[in-house]
């Protein structure tokens, strides 16, 4: 009988070429509909593909969907700061560090949040602005990110429902396949009952990404992914935060 390192080598090396196969499949069927299709790496056509369990033709109208909306909304083909001043002077997203398998770490400080003259629409820049911030500091081999969500002091005058629906749709169309693992932290009562508003609005894929972490076991929890050196000092780590503008 077969080891079950050897049955998992094995099943691993088929599951490689099934997904090999797919991506020139999907390739084929969107160089017809879509000629700037062929610009694109593989592991973004595979990123698609997983988000739709190798669906081919789902995972093709997914992606021409994609790219139909970032000449849209990112024509320049990147977002600068000048778009997005009013979510930068709220200063509060941060990126620094990676976890123990080299994925960046960014924070997110949600009392520092509100509705400003910019609207969703500037919000909706400010996440693009931050994720392609995030992807570019990916090493070689890694293609994902983790972000820990610090709701300490976060009240109702934070409350921005449409902004986070926002930010959701704009993770999971977009940038499938990119989010490792959100951590909630420090999220006070109130927080739940907006929880429940916007939870229906997260796919199962997202759902099981998301952890809500307690209190007392904040370090903990932070550390069996992060490496002392690599968390940030407000969680009793050694980096401090840097500003997503400066990173």
């Amino acid at each position: 009988m077969e080891s079950r390192e050897k049955q998992e080598e094995n099943s691993s090396r088929i599951s490689d070429e099934v997904e090999k196969t797919k991506i020139s499949l999907m390739r084929a069927v969107l160089g017809k509909q879509d000629a700037s299709s062929k610009e694109v790496d593989d592991l973004m056509i595979r990123r698609f593909l997983r988000a739709r369990d190798l669906d081919i033709e789902k995972a093709s109208a997914m992606f021409l969907k994609y790219l139909k909306w970032r000449r849209m909304f990112v024509p320049n083909g990147s977002i600068s700061a000048s778009e997005v001043p009013n979510e930068i002077a709220q200063n509060k997203m941060f990126l620094q560090g990676r976890d123990k398998k080299g994925r960046p770490i960014s924070v997110a400080l949600g009392a520092r949040h509100f509705q400003n003259k910019g609207g969703v629409e500037e919000f909706q820049r400010f996440i693009v602005y931050s994720l392609d911030k995030i992807c570019a500091r990916m090493p070689p081999g890694q293609e994902k990110f983790v972000v820990i969500g610090d709701l300490e002091g976060w009240g109702y005058a934070n409350s921005d429902v449409r902004a986070y629906v926002a930010a959701l749709s704009i993770v999971q169309d977009y940038y499938p396949e990119r989010l490792e693992k959100l951590f909630i932290v420090h999220a006070p009562y109130l927080f739940m009952t907006v929880w429940k508003i916007v939870y229906p609005f997260i796919d199962n894929k997202t759902r099981k990404k998301i952890v809500f972490v307690e209190n007392k076991k904040l370090k903990s929890t932070l550390l069996e992914e992060i490496d002392e050196s690599q968390l940030p000092d407000i969680y009793g780590g050694q980096l401090p935060l840097v500003p997503i503008k400066d990173s």
